[in-house]
């Protein structure tokens, strides 16, 4: 339950292993339905996306631990009721795991959700700039770079030419 929950919220939120390891109970703003993340890369800033799924799945977390968190949504040791937050390596090892169990082999690792979250934005239709501000990046260039464009949305690019009014013509032999 632990492992997916932080899992989850990687996907939906796109963000950083240590990010969401130094989550705050009060970052997580259901009014706004936004997580605001506190010195990310560089120190800054910023708010991200609050699925309404995730929080339902957060509320479920919760109330399931033996105690409610007061400072960390993720507090650390064995029965999460530490003072200190999880370390990146309980985020590193719950992507393990579950990639094992798949069978997805070794290239998965907690980096992969964040690509996936905003992968899979671009190909929902959501523009560069909304998701290099999601990301934190400082540049539009970093958000370019760290995309690809997935086959699923190349296909369904149409050409320019199938834009144009061409008039038909018969094929004809210049003899």
């Amino acid at each position: 339950m632990f492992y997916r929950i932080l899992l989850m919220s990687l996907y939906a939120t796109g963000l950083r292993r240590a990010e969401l390891a130094h989550l705050k109970m009060t970052d997580v703003d259901s009014e706004r339905m936004v997580i605001h993340v506190q010195g990310g890369k560089g120190r800054k800033d910023r708010d991200v996306m609050l699925s309404p799924k995730l929080l339902d799945e957060l509320r479920v977390y919760v109330r399931g631990l033996r105690r409610k968190p007061e400072v960390w949504l993720f507090p650390g040791n064995r029965w999460h009721t530490g003072a200190k937050p999880i370390t990146t390596k309980v985020i590193w090892a719950a992507c393990r795991q579950a990639a094992t169990r798949a069978g997805l082999g070794d290239e998965i690792h907690p980096h992969t959700l964040r690509h996936c979250f905003a992968t899979h934005l671009l190909e929902a239709g959501a523009d560069l700039r909304t998701i290099q501000l999601l990301l934190g990046h400082r540049d539009l260039e970093e958000t370019t770079l760290y995309l690809h464009l997935s086959n699923a949305r190349m296909s369904a690019t149409a050409s320019p030419l199938d834009k144009l009014k061409l008039a038909a013509f018969l094929a004809q032999d210049d003899e």
